[in-house]
């Protein structure tokens, strides 16, 4: 059966799954493994790692938000970096986090064919690859069965944290709280734990299948963290409560040993499933944003375009068809623990290149409108971005040099995959001015099916955008005369129509970054009142 790709992903996700979405990326099985070495480092006091764990990442999550308010894309990091930075470092930055989804679906899914080892006796990588078949099935389904697939597991996996909660709430006083606990050892542990939140970022991948995404998304970002981070300290107090700091320290399964403490019984296969579940839905949750930002940077031009087409289901088929291969070419490998490190690595990197955008387009284009902002600013400096670049710095020593190397070559060979692309990608056609072609004859006037066509092209939702339809028409009007006029500008009539980038960005940025645009808005305005 052949496909006939409509012409973008569907928008139908709210607050309510884009949230769930984030608290299964951020409660993956880190909870399950860290909180024991956690407890290592900060004694008793290792809830208090989580919250400062918690609020270090609220200050990068903040930058995410001021960003995806101002530009709710599926390319999310490449899409903002492209905008302060050369095309091929916002490349490298796409690059490096579609690798780091891949290589975490992969370990995660193993973590699954572990946890399956306490039912059925089979090798973990078969159990990681029944894993990924599924999950791509879902996945090719579109978002809305994956969405809804995602709300149960993540209510799963809360429920779950909720029951080690309320388990531990009758021994609460039993033990210190703040017994053997340092600040170097907090703070260590804080470092440590830092990666049980990582995944919340990815959220904003899902911009372009959300309703109303400049105040869905920020609001879903931060609220996924938030609801994370208290789940997390509650889970620290209760497993210090019931089991101590140096038992729970000890520990190989903490939360199985502090279900087996307070209620015994079968506490670690019920562990084991909830575990399977958690990881199940942060693989699927991982393919999902890694092929919608392989979508976003298709759409762009930085991808083949076969990577940006989407199926009857309305899923883009083949970027999640390539992420799924990636995946299992790891899982063959089996351990996979080195090659992980490169997500940490790109972690540190993306999180550098986000918070350095923000403070950038401050002073790039401190008038643009963002419908969430990063609050606490000193003259156009916003605080929090330069707090979190502050701790980036901070956190750095703690990243294993293996890490930092593959890291490193991982980013090389993106950029190499860069250039090679650029190299390969035929020249776009352009006319030459004074054509003899009829149909390349210079355009005086844009109608308005001309300009819903550059807005299909676009893939502007105008039940989403700031402005209206005539408005488009009229500043594609406005930069098709002046295109022709200006001597500066290498652009054909052919270009104006067919790509409306200058159009869209004159009714989109800000006029003391483009004052050439900003006439254009002033001519595009009076016309329309003229009309």
């Amino acid at each position: 059966m052949s496909e006939t790709p409509p012409l973008g992903l569907r928008r139908s996700l709210g607050l309510v799954e884009v949230t769930a979405s984030g608290v299964g990326l951020i409660i993956g099985a880190g909870i399950y493994v860290l909180l024991a070495a956690a407890t290592a480092e900060a004694g008793a006091a290792v809830w208090i790692a989580f919250l400062v764990a918690g609020g270090l990442s609220a200050l990068t999550a903040l930058s995410y938000a001021e960003l995806a308010s101002m530009y709710p894309s599926a390319g999310a990091e490449y899409e903002y970096t492209r905008r302060v930075a050369p095309p091929w470092v916002a490349f490298a930055i796409g690059w490096l986090m579609i690798l780091a989804l891949a290589v975490a679906a992969a370990a995660v899914s193993l973590g699954f064919g572990s946890y399956l080892r306490y039912f059925v006796d089979v090798p973990a990588q078969a159990g990681a690859g029944v894993l990924l078949v599924g999950v791509t099935a879902v996945a090719m389904g579109g978002i809305e069965s994956s969405a809804r697939l995602t709300t149960v597991l993540s209510a799963v996996q809360i429920l779950g944290l909720v029951v080690i909660i309320a388990i531990g709430v009758p021994h609460v006083g039993d033990e210190s709280l703040v017994d053997g606990g340092t600040v170097g050892g907090v703070l260590g542990a804080s470092a440590l734990v830092f990666f049980a939140f990582v995944g919340f970022d990815e959220v904003i991948t899902l911009s372009e299948e959300t309703t109303q995404p400049t105040r869905t998304i920020p609001r879903a970002l931060l609220l996924a963290l938030g609801v994370s981070t208290l789940l997390y300290v509650g889970v620290a107090i209760a497993g210090i409560s019931v089991l101590g700091p140096d038992l729970l320290a000890a520990a190989e399964q903490p939360l199985a040993d502090v279900m087996s403490t307070a209620v015994g019984g079968v506490s670690g296969e019920v562990v084991a499933v909830v575990a399977m579940i958690a990881t199940t839905n942060t693989t699927l949750l991982a393919i999902t944003a890694a092929s919608r930002l392989q979508f976003g940077m298709a759409s762009t031009g930085a991808l083949p375009a076969a990577l940006g087409r989407v199926n009857r289901r309305r899923a883009p088929g083949r970027a999640i068809g390539l992420v799924v291969a990636a995946a299992a070419c790891f899982v063959l490998v089996g351990d996979i623990s080195v090659v992980a490190g490169v997500t940490d690595f790109s972690v540190y990197v993306v999180f550098i290149a986000v918070n350095a955008t923000v403070i950038t387009l401050r002073f790039w284009q401190p008038n643009r409108r963002r419908p969430f902002r990063v609050p606490a600013t000193v003259g156009r400096v916003p605080i929090p971005p330069v707090l979190a670049l502050g701790v980036t710095a901070v956190m750095v020593p703690f990243l294993d040099p293996v890490a930092i190397g593959l890291g490193t070559v991982a980013t090389l060979i993106g950029i190499a995959v860069y250039v090679a692309l650029e190299r390969l990608r035929p020249p776009a056609p352009r006319a030459p001015r004074g054509s003899d072609d009829p149909n390349m004859a210079p355009r005086t006037t844009i109608t308005a099916d001309d300009a819903a066509a550059t807005a299909t092209v676009l893939q502007i939702d105008f039940d989403v955008v700031e402005f209206e339809l005539e408005e488009f028409r009229a500043g594609m009007q406005i930069e098709l005369q002046h295109g022709r006029g200006d001597p500066d500008t290498n652009i054909t009539d052919d270009d104006l129509l067919t790509t409306g980038k200058i159009a869209l960005a004159h009714l989109n940025e800000i006029p003391d970054y483009y004052t050439r645009l900003a006439v254009m808005t002033r001519a595009a305005r009076r016309h329309q009142a003229d009309s």
